[in-house]
């Protein structure tokens, strides 16, 4: 396998729970994933960019527009999971995840990360920008992230954190779905077959590496996510 310095991997699951065929949904004429991978090739170069799919539509549709594509399994825990898998197909120090379903990415924020991945290829990193909000501090669709002074996570929660006795919203952040793995860490990850405790019942999948002893570092990106 050819080696590279870093990959970006688009995971996209057909058989989404919330919403059957996700990657696919036409937005303006064009396909949810495309428009993500098109995001995306304004901050690096497009030979360094894959879609990571399950499904034979997902393929067919990418290929349609020259997007080099992954076939995974259908049975990944999460979307961390399915670019593990991919981490046994292609050689790189740092793979990038970014979500199937951000259409909108910012690509300077993806740049951004790209450039931080590069001079920490052995740092877990995950991206994170202030909530502004009191509606999305509430919102249980929401990962929430506490960290330390350094930027290290703590913990991250789905519940409004951190607050005050009478719950209120003081300060907060969010995450935003943009990670950088290296390869070891990815293969701990896969190595555990189920869901951990903790990420079991938030449903976040990054706490599943500081259940496992690793750490994680949170990137200050815009708010220009979804």
């Amino acid at each position: 396998m050819k080696k590279m310095n870093y990959v970006v991997i688009i995971p996209a699951r057909y058989g989404s729970s919330r919403l059957e065929g996700k990657p696919l949904v036409d937005l303006c004429g064009t396909p949810m994933i495309v428009r993500t991978y098109l995001q995306c090739i304004k901050a690096c170069p497009p030979e360094k960019v894959f879609v990571a799919c399950d499904d034979e539509r997902i393929k067919v549709v990418c290929e349609q527009y020259n997007i080099q594509v992954l076939m995974t399994s259908s049975d990944c825990l999460t979307g961390t999971d399915r670019v593990a898998e991919c981490a046994q197909q292609l050689d790189a120090d740092v793979y990038i995840n970014v979500q199937g379903d951000e259409p909108v990415f910012n690509p300077n924020d993806l740049k951004l990360f790209i450039n931080e991945a590069q001079n920490s290829p052995t740092d877990i990193l995950n991206g994170v920008c202030e909530i502004k909000d009191g509606e999305l501090f509430k919102s249980g669709t929401i990962p929430k992230a506490v960290m330390r002074a350094d930027g290290r996570l703590l913990y991250m929660s789905r519940a409004g954190v951190p607050t005050n006795m009478k719950h209120e919203f003081i300060k907060s952040w969010r995450q935003v779905c943009v990670y950088a793995f290296p390869k070891k860490a990815l293969e701990a990850f896969k190595a555990q077959k189920v869901k951990t405790p903790l990420e079991k019942i938030e449903d976040i999948e990054i706490l599943r590496f500081l259940e496992l002893g690793w750490e994680v570092r949170m990137v200050p990106l815009s708010t220009q996510s979804v």
